[in-house]
C-alpha cells in the first residue's frame, strides 16, 4: 500500500473513531479506549516486548507477571487517552476544564510576574496533549514545541486540537527563532524531554540507573535566557479526572561552565521524570526504545 493510501485509511479511521467516541458518554469513551488499547497491545507484539525489557532494567525486583501487566497497562492507559483527546475534542472550554484539578499553580503565576517566560518541561507520561489546552486556558496561550506526525491529516487534526486555547505549534526544525521570541514576549512553552536522542544532540544523563541521551534544549535556553524552568505533568486518576501538577521551578546554577551548568539541569529534570514514572508507571511511554544511544566504546 503506497503511504498516501495508508494515510487515507488511516484518516478515514480517525475520523469514525472520533465521530463514535463524540457519542459515547466520557465514561464509555474511556473503558472502550482501554479495552482497545489492551487488545493492540497482545497484538503488537515487538513493542511490547520493547515495554518489557525496559521494565526488567528500571524495576529488576519485578517478575514476569508484574512486567506483563504493566506493558498491557501502557497500552490500556493510552487507548483511554485517545479516546479521551477525541471526547474531550469536542466539548467547550468549561467541560475539559472541568475534568481537572490544578497544584502549583502559584509557580506559573511567580513565573508571569518575573517577566522572563517560562520553559514547562513535560514528558510522554498522562495525558500532556490535555495539559497543554488545559494550560491554555488557565494561563495563558502557550507555544508547543511538536514533531509533526508522519499522517500529514492526522497532524493537521491534532493541530487542531493543540492550538483550541490559541496555543500556537512550533515544530522541533524550525523551533529556536519562535521559543526565544516567545520566551521574550513573557509567555510559556511546553517541551518534552523524555525521548532518545543521538550522541551528538544532548547528553547523557541517569535514568533509571541507566546512561540514556537526552536533550539539553530546556536546560540550555534556560541558562541562555534566565527564564522560568518550570517541570510539570498530568496523571490520570481512577477517577477519570486529570491532575496538572507544577513544581517549583529549578535553581538556575551559575559556575561559570555553561556545559556543567546545562548537564546539572538536564539530570535535575530527567531525574523529575524519574519520579512522576515511579509514582505512575503504566501512564508512561515504555514502549520507545529510550536507552537505544549508548556512549561510543572508546577505541581499544
Amino acid at each position: 500500500m503506497s503511504d498516501a493510501r495508508r494515510h487515507a485509511v488511516e484518516a478515514a479511521a480517525a475520523g469514525l473513531v472520533a465521530g463514535g467516541a463524540g457519542l459515547l458518554p466520557r465514561r464509555a469513551a474511556l473503558a472502550f479506549g482501554r479495552a482497545l488499547g489492551r487488545t493492540w497491545g497482545r497484538l503488537d507484539r515487538r513493542h511490547l516486548r520493547i515495554a518489557e525489557d525496559n521494565l526488567a532494567h528500571a524495576f529488576p525486583d519485578w517478575d514476569a507477571g508484574r512486567r506483563r501487566a504493566v506493558a498491557l497497562g501502557v497500552y490500556g492507559h493510552f487507548g483511554r487517552v485517545l479516546l479521551d483527546i477525541l471526547w474531550l475534542a469536542r466539548r467547550d472550554r468549561d467541560v475539559i476544564l472541568g475534568q481537572v484539578d490544578v497544584s502549583g499553580a502559584e509557580h506559573v503565576e511567580a513565573a508571569r510576574a518575573a517577566g522572563r517566560g517560562a520553559l514547562l518541561v513535560t514528558a510522554h507520561i498522562g495525558n500532556w496533549e490535555l495539559h497543554g489546552m488545559a494550560h491554555g486556558w488557565l494561563f495563558g496561550p502557550i507555544g508547543v514545541v511538536a514533531r509533526p506526525l508522519d499522517n500529514p491529516a492526522l497532524d493537521a487534526r491534532l493541530c487542531d486540537v493543540r492550538r483550541r486555547p490559541g496555543n500556537s505549534v512550533i515544530y522541533k526544525k524550525r523551533a529556536l527563532p519562535q521559543v526565544l521570541r516567545l520566551l521574550r514576549e513573557n509567555r510559556g512553552v511546553a517541551i518534552l524531554i523524555d525521548q532518545n536522542v543521538q550522541e551528538g544532540d544532548g547528553v547523557f544523563v541517569d535514568f533509571f540507573g541507566r546512561r540514556a541521551a537526552t536533550t539539553t534544549v530546556a536546560a540550555a535556553l534556560a541558562v541562555k535566557t534566565g527564564c522560568a524552568l518550570i517541570p510539570t505533568h498530568t496523571e490520570l486518576r481512577d477517577d477519570g479526572r486529570y491532575s496538572l501538577v507544577y513544581e517549583p521551578p529549578l535553581a538556575l546554577p551559575s559556575s561559570g561552565d555553561r556545559a556543567a551548568d546545562v548537564q546539572l539541569l538536564t539530570q535535575r529534570l530527567t531525574a523529575a521524570i524519574e519520579g512522576w514514572v515511579r509514582g505512575t508507571p503504566e501512564q508512561w511511554l515504555w514502549l520507545h526504545r529510550r536507552w537505544k544511544t549508548q556512549p561510543a566504546e572508546p577505541p581499544r
